[in-house]
């Protein structure tokens, strides 16, 4: 029988307890030390990547208060929970004198402390105080030790070892070193397991060292799982330190010898290219290598990799195995991809690029690596690898989530900086996000661009943001490459066992500036003075296996001859090389057509016997079920509106896009802040029973056996940039899913800027990679000030490529504008017009972005109705035309106008709910005279039915009203575009478009609601008047 104890973290204290007991690692200080004072930590001001030791002023210290001893009265009080070696004592003698009359916990300590006094007397010498004072050394060494680790290759950072880690404040000398001491402690591993033998204290403190103060640091503590706690103790604390076998070390030199020399001969073939080169943080090539290997044993089958551009040509060479000539041909300048139909795009530089390979590992498997590609936005990347590893897992089946992986590798200071970093970390437990765990890589530099870390960052190392989640953090010195491969082999064991994250923090050096041709020594001088003399990680390597005399000298040539012998002969083959753009996209895309490549435009109408079946089941609530009173008669107005075909409104064609969708066995993902219920209260995706709070989803009911994630509505955490990102890398796994992100309001989108703008509006055109995305922007001006009414329509039109002098092709069924487009921008104003742009998204052989200008207060407007023949594909209903049912890109004037009125004196083009409001205006005043035009699809811009109204009414005065500011809206992109449709039927001139609506404002709307309904009228009521417009 030995002691017990359990740790777990309480509040802001370590706690030891065994059962109910509750105790505090600071009281227990208290006891040993009789008011001996912790030493405080603060950051450092001259901090590299530790922080370094702030010691109390001594006299103050002195004067501490001394505790007294505790009165026999206090005796029942718990397990430690004393307050000095006096009250130990004196519950020692309580305990020896009536065992009954001490907490149950002390009981059991000192009943099994005796027992093992007893059994071993060897130790008999050992005192209560002894034990408790050796528990809490090696405790410090668990939480400590990695301040004392020799984590810095370049030697440079002078730490203080924390007291915490000094013999002399337990209380020990010289003279017990070679006394033997007992650990055992029940349900702990390590240092502590109950199986461990009797150790004198020289081996316990060499074997902690070693463990603890070697190459690696092991911060896991923070963690409040004893398993997983436990789980890393057996790992780290092993009898005999960890040692690899001559085979091992030969694999892991040869792999150090690849990352070295690929680095190697780019300088010396490219002397002043910039590739962000890995010299200083070559052993990440090794490491990642022996990851991926140890991940493939442990079930791994694909993974999903992101990072920035350091070391990323060596990453894509070495380890994901894009052809070397490759990589050496777009160094020499290289040629645009050519294929077939010459889907090249704008390209992007080679440190962007991405790629996938299937990689066979040193275990004879097989694993599939894909490489997102990345701007230079740093982080920008990390929730859409994680986005794109969740979707893999769904069309795998893999439940579990130990198939597919995501691996995101980082800098130093932007997993310290970029906020990203977070909003992906706080994805990672989230049901609808999580992915079983991500492995973070940091290549810690040291220094960020030219940014010393104490000006970069408050917390002692750069990756203490992961211990919000609990992640352990393995620091590890780059140039151990060994302590390199086992502390990655150690993360991908840790994910592959508990499914969440883990960060191996590389510390490193970069040899040269933040680019070959930067300097660094301007601001990094006493680095850089180091660096110039310091030997590689694979000479330091090389030393090591000679003096050990495991691995011959020609063992070591010949694997550098080897090398270099394929660098040249793939450099040879680069002046040649051609490379292919499919080579680039993932096989879920085969057949999917490029924008050289015709597409016909497809009907999106659906039989009406299958709208009313989807339409009951999506209306439809289980008997038993008890919604709120207000949601139940949203629900049978539902019912009664798919029953008469009649005033279906926004949220219903919502639902009837989305099922329709699913029952022809599309997967359908709509995220985002609040959209189960919906922003403004309209959706009601799922329900909630008002007795028990059971939740309740119509559109998981459609089919029988449906997959509970095939239709997937999921509110976010209160994230735009990386649930944004997230639902992107999602959409690129396949084009068989209608992928949407709904931003609460959207103005809101503008914290998600970075993947408008590096991603969704320019990816296709870099990096060849299409996506199907969706993203809802609630726009219109209800009154509600400048950041609830604007989705800022301007920013989105604004990074259209659509040429606006010049009119495309407009053949209607074999239509090229909208392929060759990079992204397509819609208002809809009528529920099915809605309908119809979500299931054009997926009745298509492309795929391309769709922005969608929400409304809000047409979610309810009694206009904004559609009658159920409008969804359906019967011919000579409502919107059926000689093509079928599908999405208008223009809403013709409804008074039922012929194709030619000569007495319309103004032909007004608008978008958005503003119609509804002209049009309430034009019938107040009886304004026949007047034409409104609805343009839903703003970008690519409708020339031809711009084209069709403006022949329409040949003697019309030309207005385009909005309600937004003039420097906002719609306006600057539409008037460039309608006068090249004007000029094409020889119509006036530019100056002949005349403008409605609020002035150029720095604000996109007044906070003033009166005068907000004096605007709104004032623009009506003039883009209707009889008056001209000047």
């Amino acid at each position: 029988m030995v002691f017990a104890l359990k740790v777990e973290t309480f509040g802001w204290k370590m706690v030891w307890f065994r059962a109910g007991s509750s105790a505090t690692k600071l009281a227990v200080r208290r006891i040993l030390n009789q008011g001996t004072r912790t030493p405080r930590y603060l950051p450092s001001q001259n901090r590299s990547f530790h922080s370094t030791l702030y010691r109390p002023n001594p006299q103050s210290a002195a004067s501490a208060p001394v505790p007294r001893a505790v009165p026999l009265s206090k005796l029942t009080d718990s397990f430690l929970d004393g307050t000095s070696s006096v009250y130990l004592e004196e519950l020692q003698r309580a305990w020896e004198a009536d065992p009954t009359s001490v907490d149950e916990s002390w009981d059991n300590f000192f009943r099994n402390f005796v027992g093992q006094a007893a059994t071993s007397p060897g130790i008999s010498g050992q005192t209560i105080q002894e034990s408790m004072r050796l528990l809490l050394l090696v405790r410090a060494y668990q939480v400590n030790g990695h301040m004392k680790a020799k984590l810095d290759p370049l030697g440079l950072e002078q730490r203080e070892i924390p007291e915490d880690l000094d013999l002399a404040l337990y209380g020990f000398t010289e003279a017990d070193l070679d006394r033997e001491f007992f650990l055992g402690v029940w349900q702990m591993s390590g240092f502590m397991s109950e199986n461990r033998p009797v150790q004198t204290l020289r081996s316990i403190l060499t074997r902690l060292q070693q463990a603890y103060c070697g190459s690696i640091g092991f911060e896991y503590m923070h963690i409040a799982d004893r398993d997983k706690c436990n789980w890393l103790r057996e790992k780290i604390e092993t009898p005999t330190p960890w040692r690899y076998n001559r085979e091992r070390r030969e694999v892991i030199l040869d792999r150090l010898a690849w990352s070295t020399q690929f680095e190697n001969f780019l300088a010396t073939k490219w002397t002043t290219a910039k590739r962000f080169g890995l010299e200083g943080g070559e052993s990440l090539i090794p490491g990642m290598k022996e990851m991926f290997d140890r991940a493939a044993d442990l079930g791994v089958e694909s993974i999903v990799i992101g990072m920035s551009h350091r070391g990323r040509l060596n990453v894509l060479g070495n380890v994901v195995r894009k052809p070397l000539r490759q990589i050496f041909s777009e160094f020499s300048g290289g040629i645009r991809p050519v294929d077939e139909v010459g889907y090249t795009g704008t390209g992007d530089v080679k440190y962007h690029l991405g790629t996938s390979y299937d990689r066979p590992t040193r275990g004879g498997k097989k694993i599939h690596l894909s490489l997102v590609a990345n701007p230079s936005h740093l982080e920008a990347a990390d929730s859409v690898v994680v986005g794109k590893t969740r979707a893999k897992q769904y069309y795998s089946k893999d439940l579990d989530r130990t198939k597919n992986l995501g691996i995101l590798i980082h800098g130093d200071g932007s997993f310290a900086g970029q906020g990203v970093v977070y909003e992906t970390l706080h994805l990672s437990a989230l049901p609808n996000y999580t992915t079983g765990g991500t492995i973070h890589i940091v290549v810690n530099n040291q220094v960020a661009f030219t940014t010393d870390p104490r000006a970069g960052r408050s917390s002692q190392y750069c990756t203490d943001v992961a211990k919000a989640l609990s992640a352990p953090i393995f620091h590890v010195n780059g140039d151990d490459v060994e302590a390199v491969v086992h502390a990655c082999e150690l993360a991908a064991e840790w994910r592959q066992t508990f499914h969440s994250d883990v960060v191996v923090d590389l510390v490193c050096y970069r040899r040269f500036g933040h680019n070959e041709i930067d300097e660094p020594s301007f601001t990094q001088p006493k680095m850089y003075k180091v660096i110039k003399n310091h030997p590689s990680t694979l000479q330091i390597y090389h030393k090591k296996l000679l003096e050990c005399g495991e691995i011959s000298q020609q063992d070591i040539d010949r694997i550098q001859e080897k090398v270099n012998t394929i660098l040249n002969e793939e450099f040879v083959a680069s002046k040649d090389y051609l490379s292919k753009t499919r080579d680039w996209l993932s096989t879920n895309w085969a057949g999917f057509k490029s924008p050289e490549q015709i597409s016909r435009v497809r009907n999106t109408g659906v039989k009406p016997e299958i709208l009313k079946t989807v339409g009951k089941a999506i209306s439809s609530l289980p008997e038993n079920f008890k919604p709120h009173r207000a949601v139940k008669k949203v629900y049978e107005q539902r019912a009664q509106m798919i029953e008469t075909g009649e005033g279906i409104d926004w949220a219903l064609a919502e639902a009837l896009a989305f099922a329709t969708l699913v029952v022809e066995g599309n997967h359908v993902r709509l995220s985002g802040q609040d959209v189960e219920r919906g922003t403004f209260s309209h959706r009601h995706s799922v329900l909630h029973d008002q007795e028990t709070g059971e939740e309740y989803c119509p559109l998981d009911h459609l089919v029988m056996n449906q997959d509970p994630e095939m239709f997937t509505v999921s509110n976010s955490s209160l994230s735009e940039f990386g649930v944004l990102g997230f639902e992107l890398g999602y959409s690129m796994e396949s084009p068989n899913s209608l992928v949407l992100w709904e931003a609460q309001f959207g103005d809101f989108a503008n914290g998600a800027q970075v993947i408008f703008d590096q991603f969704i509006s320019s990816g296709e055109a870099k990096w060849l990679r299409q996506t199907g995305l969706v993203v809802l922007l609630p726009h219109g001006y209800d009154g509600q000030g400048p950041e609830h009414s604007s989705a800022r329509l301007e920013r989105y039109l604004q990074m259209s490529d659509d040429n606006p002098y010049v009119i495309p092709d407009m053949e209607p069924t074999l239509r090229k504008q909208i392929q060759e487009c990079n992204w397509q921008i819609v208002n809809a104003t009528t529920p099915a017009n809605y309908f119809h742009v979500l299931r054009r998204q997926l009745h298509r052989d492309f795929r391309k972005p769709l922005i969608v200008m929400a409304p809000k207060n047409l979610l309810r407007h009694k206009d904004c109705k559609s009658n159920l023949s409008e969804f359906d594909d019967v011919q000579g209903h409502p919107g059926f035309d000689k093509q079928g049912t599908r999405f208008k890109r223009l809403i013709k004037d409804q008074n039922d106008h012929s194709d030619l009125e000569e007495g319309i004196r103004r032909l007004v083009l608008c978008s958005g709910k503003v119609y509804y409001e002209l049009d309430d205006e034009r019938k107040k005043v009886g304004a026949s005279d007047v034409a409104i035009c609805r343009v839903e699809q703003l970008c690519p811009f409708p020339y031809d039915l711009i084209q069709r109204e403006l022949k329409r009414y040949p003697n019309a005065e030309i207005v385009w009203c909005q309600e937004e500011a003039m420097n906002m809206g719609a306006y600057s992109y539409i008037t460039p575009r309608l006068w090249t449709a004007m000029r094409s039927l020889r119509r006036g001139d530019m100056e002949d478009i005349k403008y409605v609506g609020r002035g150029p404002s720095a604000a996109t709307a007044t906070g003033f609601y009166t005068f907000h309904v004096k605007e709104q009228a004032e623009l009506v009521q003039k883009a209707i008047g009889k008056e001209p417009i000047s």
